[in-house]
């Protein structure tokens, strides 16, 4: 019988929590550089880059991979001949070692995690709870798998109760496109198939534990339906032209993962969760002989890939910029931004709206100014702010023509798509949409070389700070013509896939 410790299980969650944070795991970047390399979309390749260059940046740093340091998920199997040497229960262990990470001074990561989700809504400051699913097993060992899932690719998740006739395969081709580029391809599509509704959302969700092995499957060939499934899938997932970001390119998903279950005879429960490109993920065992030892990456494992513009990209300086200096700019062109913007996300998006609603003079001044779509992590010794990559801009789609009207606001800088009103909205009032790219966090962290906080300090990562950047790589995704890149680009590359494999 083993017998697990108290300071083991706390210790091994927090140490796999901070590992997670700034180290991918290697058959991720093996698999994301596979694609850089084949990619034919300039975009595409560029976002790529970025994210292959955060990450060995963070590997070295070890800082996080993403601003969205995620929602903590943790898989256990606890063995029947166990015994505890604890004052804990087990899920109070794994919520203290969730604590001690997040709180971690010498890399803190970003709690995101709210109380009273249908209220107030208050930040629980440590990112605690975790979601545990817990399972007992045989055996004298404890088991964990653990994620930090990130918002902007958990809020694509999808589910759907199909007719046992109907084919997977067509609702998942038919369901990615309404998913937008908010999850941040390409990452890996997990799978539920089967039991209940529930069942498959956790098995979709679990499935994402696993490594990328689909190279490996396509070698050897596929030997039962789920393997089939899973080339299928993400051969037509592909096919569609997506690509990184969103911007139209060959490569929209690295893997795709399934588990299923029996389920009723009238029933096809199916559920398709994404993860997205700062995949973190590491599995342990505990046997009653100390903490988990999690070994670190050889950095020489990573490509030696480089992001650099060429010497005719537009710079642009935010402090002087004019409403007819961003007339000429064009979809999928790449701006370097200088000077100071302004940020603000849902909760600063929500109260502004609110104070304008009541004839409220605002605390900053919008007009003629860009504003980022942006949480950052707090900063660390020697940091003017933590990794500050972009959320996802169409959480903003409902305020957008309301703060573009009431306030003169320019330009607005984000990930993933807008939606149609925003879009109407940007092209009425002659704005602009920037997108940075989302899984760069650090490497755009890099470009901030002045921050503070204007309004709303309260809110923590929510207020509305003022940032300096310096070359600040983003992509026009919206122009004051109402065109976008989002649409654009997918459909250009899903013609030119259609027409390579034709």
């Amino acid at each position: 019988m083993s017998v697990i410790r108290q300071d083991d299980l706390i210790s091994s969650v927090a140490d796999a929590l901070q590992f997670i944070s700034y180290y991918h795991p290697l058959d991720f970047i093996k698999s994301l550089h596979q694609a850089y390399e084949k990619e034919e979309s300039p975009a595409a390749r560029d976002a790529m880059a970025q994210m292959l260059v955060n990450s060995r940046m963070c590997a070295q740093g070890r800082r996080p991979l993403c601003q969205d340091t995620g929602i903590v998920t943790v898989f256990v199997k606890v063995g029947m001949q166990v015994s505890w040497d604890a004052k804990m229960s087990v899920t109070d262990m794994i919520n203290e070692g969730v604590r001690r990470a997040y709180l971690n001074p010498d890399n803190i990561l970003r709690a995101s995690i709210m109380a009273d989700p249908a209220g107030a809504r208050t930040n629980t400051k440590d990112n605690t709870p975790a979601v545990i699913h817990y399972e007992i097993v045989e055996g004298n060992t404890v088991d964990i798998q653990i994620a930090a899932k990130g918002g902007g690719s958990e809020n694509k998740s999808k589910m759907v109760m199909l007719n046992p006739s109907d084919s997977i395969v067509d609702w998942v081709v038919k369901t990615i496109p309404t998913m937008g580029a908010g999850w941040c391809p390409p990452g890996m599509l997990g799978i539920g198939i089967g039991g209940t509704a529930e069942k498959a959302a956790v098995m979709a969700k679990e499935s994402l534990m696993g490594p990328i092995d689909i190279h490996e499957l396509r070698e050897r060939g596929p030997q039962n339906r789920l393997e089939e499934l899973r080339l299928e899938i993400m051969d037509a997932v592909n096919k569609l032209g997506i690509g990184a970001q969103g911007l139209g390119g060959l490569t929209t998903v690295l893997d795709v993962k399934i588990m299923d279950y029996p389920t009723h005879a009238a029933s096809l429960p199916v559920v398709m969760i994404p993860n997205c490109a700062a995949t973190r993920h590491t599995h342990f065992v505990l046997d009653g002989t100390g903490p988990a030892v999690l070994t670190p990456p050889n950095l020489d494992d990573w490509p030696d890939v480089s992001f650099e513009v060429g010497d005719s990209t537009r710079r642009v300086n935010l402090d002087e910029i004019t409403p007819e200096d961003v007339k000429d700019w064009k979809v999928g062109e790449t701006i370097l931004l200088n000077g100071k913007m302004l940020t603000g996300r849902d909760a600063a998006h929500k109260r502004m709206v609110e104070m304008l609603d009541r004839g409220e003079e605002l605390p900053v001044d919008l007009k003629g100014r860009f504003i980022y779509y942006v949480g950052p992590v707090d900063p660390i010794e020697g940091e003017v702010v933590g990794p500050a990559g972009p959320t996802t801009a169409t959480r903003m789609d409902k305020f957008t023509r309301q703060i573009l009207e009431s306030t003169g606001l320019l330009g607005m800088i984000g990930k993933s798509e807008r939606g149609p009103a925003a879009i109407e909205a940007i092209k009425d009032n002659q704005a602009v949409y920037l997108m940075a790219v989302g899984g760069a966090a650090y490497l755009v962290s890099k470009a901030i070389i002045g921050a503070k906080v204007l309004a709303f300090a309260e809110m923590g990562m929510e207020a509305i700070y003022e940032f300096e950047v310096k070359d600040m790589p983003v992509t026009v995704a919206v122009d004051v013509n109402g065109e976008s890149v989002h649409n654009t680009g997918p459909a250009t590359w899903k013609k030119i896939i259609a027409e390579q494999v034709g």
